[in-house]
């Protein structure tokens, strides 16, 4: 009787032979294709690390202690006792409130907007691309000059309210009422161009042929709209939901540029993150400015994870 043996490479256990081994210079290979890898990420995640990793980090120990009333002091520390003063105080609640209301005027107004713009943008009609590029050239546009362009309109001696014969008194920058939806406006303004580069992405995305059979089987435009764009846009529709309330949380420079501490409407548009800043520059207090911090981001993720828990159920994804 005549035995086979094993071919040359192959290894034989319990009467079973296995498969070789991957040889050792693709393992070489990859390894040295991962340390090539590892060393190319290596500088971002120095830089991340520096200016965001650490500061993150050492915001958790710096909200346990108390920061001293006078410059050279230790500090001392409190532990918990300045997390639950810093959030029972008159003014967090009240830089709550208000970035809750700012949220819920910028996210839905800002989406609805660029979605409006974004169908009308849509439609195949001469020199549609320059109106393109104007519904999207806020997006570029920094902060600075959109607070300059919006502080120049609403200027109470040569802006625009009283060009068109509206004096309101106190002016709408200083107005405790109007003051936080006129930084609303703004923000959305300066949303509008990402927010219509979103929607006009997810439109292009959509088949034609779907449509065309949707009208050909007599759906009315509207129909159309609700029926089928909408919820093959609920994927983009729900990114900008996330971004928009991300944008919205940590609005600060028009906040910054346009009221600023010292204006009488500040109490109420001192946004969370605007808070921040005031409370080391002000109040000269870094342990309730960690706190604060904690408490912003604590916030967003909140948020965002209850959007991805909630709302990601009515998305479509759907070819």
């Amino acid at each position: 009787m005549t035995t086979v043996s094993p071919p040359t490479g192959t290894a034989v256990t319990r009467g079973r032979a296995q498969a070789p081994g991957p040889p050792r210079r693709a393992r070489r290979r990859r390894v040295r294709e991962a340390a090539l890898g590892y060393l190319l990420v290596l500088p971002a995640l120095g830089v991340f690390g520096i200016f965001v990793f650490y500061p993150f980090a050492a915001n958790f120990r710096l909200a346990l202690y108390r920061t001293p009333p006078y410059p050279g002091l230790p500090s001392h520390y409190v532990g918990l006792q300045q997390v639950g003063q810093v959030l029972s105080s008159s003014s967090f609640l009240q830089s709550l409130g208000s970035t809750a209301l700012f949220v819920v005027m910028v996210v839905p107004t800002g989406l609805i907007l660029g979605l409006l713009l974004a169908v009308a943008a849509y439609r195949r009609l001469r020199a549609m691309a320059v109106y393109r590029i104007i519904f999207s050239s806020t997006v570029v546009t920094s902060v600075a000059v959109s607070a300059l362009i919006f502080g120049t309109l609403m200027d109470p001696v040569v802006g625009l309210l009283p060009w068109l014969g509206l004096n309101p008194s106190p002016p709408i920058l200083e107005n405790t009422t109007w003051a936080l939806p006129a930084i609303a406006v703004m923000a959305v303004w300066q949303f509008l161009g990402l927010s219509f580069i979103l929607m006009s992405a997810g439109l292009s995305a959509i088949p034609d042929d779907v449509l065309e059979a949707a009208r050909v089987d007599g759906a009315t435009d509207r129909t159309v709209f609700w029926r089928i764009t909408v919820p093959l846009l609920s994927p983009t529709i729900f990114f900008g939901v996330v971004v928009a309330t991300i944008y919205a949380f940590q609005t600060f420079g028009q906040v910054d540029i346009l009221i600023g501490p010292t204006n009488a409407a500040f109490e109420h548009v001192n946004l969370l993150v605007y808070n921040i800043l005031n409370t080391i520059e002000v109040n000269k207090t870094s342990g309730q400015a960690a706190v604060l911090s904690i408490v912003l981001f604590v916030l967003t993720l909140g948020v965002t994870l209850l959007q991805l828990r909630f709302l990601e159920r009515r998305v479509h994804y759907g070819n």
